[in-house]
Parts: C-alpha cells; sequence; structure tokens
C-alpha cells in the first residue's frame, strides 16, 4: 500500500520527464522571481522531504522559501593606478554551498529561531531555491517535545553561522570518516593551529 508521500516523491524523480509537473514548476518559478530572497510559506512544497528532516505541522515550527544567486562570485578590484596582476577576479568559487547560504539567510531574516535542516526546491539559469525549516526554541510545544527539545539548548544557538546543520557539516568535509580524512576535525583551522 502506498502512501500519498511515495506518490509525491515519484512525481519528484520523474519531474524532469513530466511535461505536466515541469509546467507546473515552471509556473511556479516565474512568481517566486518576483518575490522577496526570504518568503515565509504555509506549508511545505515537498511535505514528504520536510517530515523526513523534523518538520511537523504544529506551532513552533516555521518554514522559509529562500532564493540564492547561482553561479560564481567577482571579486572587488581597483579601476584605476597601481594595482597588482587580476588572479582570480572573474571566478571566485565559495567554500560553503549554495543551499548553506541560503540557510543564512533565513537565520538573518528570523533571529529568533533556530535552523533545523534545508531541501532543494528547484533552480534557473539566475537562481537556486531552497526551503529551510526553522524552529522557535522558546515555543512551548518545541519546549516540552522530547523529539525537538535539543534544539532548546543554548549550544545549539546561531548553529547555522558555525557549520552545524548538515549542509554546514557536508561542506565541513566532516561525511567523511577514517583515514584521508584527519585533517578535517576539529576544523580546518583547529588542525592548522595542532601544527605549529
Amino acid at each position: 500500500m502506498t502512501s500519498i508521500y511515495d506518490h509525491i516523491e515519484k512525481l519528484w524523480r520523474k519531474r524532469e520527464t513530466n511535461p505536466e509537473y515541469r509546467r507546473l514548476i515552471w509556473e511556479r518559478l516565474v512568481k517566486w522571481r518576483r518575490e522577496p530572497t526570504v518568503t515565509r510559506v504555509e506549508r511545505p512544497t515537498r511535505i514528504n522531504r520536510a517530515r523526513r528532516l523534523g518538520y511537523k505541522a504544529k506551532q513552533g515550527y516555521v518554514v522559509a522559501r529562500v532564493r540564492v544567486r547561482r553561479g560564481s562570485l567577482n571579486r572587488i578590484r581597483p579601476v584605476a593606478g597601481r594595482r597588482p596582476t587580476k588572479l582570480g577576479v572573474k571566478s571566485i568559487t565559495l567554500s560553503r554551498s549554495s543551499r548553506w547560504v541560503a540557510e543564512e539567510k533565513a537565520a538573518r531574516r528570523f533571529p529568533n529561531l533556530v535552523v533545523l535542516n534545508s531541501y532543494y526546491l528547484a533552480r534557473d539559469g539566475k537562481y537556486k531555491w531552497y526551503e529551510v525549516v526553522l524552529v522557535d526554541p522558546h515555543h512551548p510545544s518545541i519546549v516540552s517535545d522530547p523529539n525537538i527539545n535539543w534544539i532548546c539548548d543554548p549550544l545549539n544557538h546561531r548553529r547555522v553561522f558555525r557549520g552545524l546543520t548538515s549542509a554546514g557539516k557536508k561542506s565541513r568535509g566532516l561525511r567523511r570518516k577514517g583515514r584521508g580524512a584527519e585533517k578535517a576535525r576539529p576544523s580546518l583551522l583547529a588542525h592548522g593551529h595542532r601544527l605549529k
């Protein structure tokens, strides 16, 4: 017996080949481009993915849709006077993933909430969209829930800016263990200090 979540997952996997689903996504992108960078939404677009990452449809949970610009960055350089050779100007690649950047944008937009996790939504030629699940650590329904009240600990304050979310740990190289990952823990900076 298949559930509604299984049906949504099958639709999502075939989103590139299903013309109706592609048209639906395209219509959504037309509307999303006109919205602000961070937009709070009532319910998740991919409910199965949000539930898998810890979202629950009750008070204390917030979902935000975030837009991130695609592509590499340009370094600001002087345009006149004596200046060094222009090396690494047009293609500066961030060490953080765009998903991590989206989580940080959402955390700055809602400073009283804590980022739980995020997932990919869509992209076009210029932007990527993600949905970020945030939690209010001071809400009574969160404090009394034993499955999520670990996020109320002060140690998890601003956890997205310290790379403690799933996207942050992946960008820091913490998905690897054992041989070949000796320099990743506790951080690249700490490893450099340890060698001095």
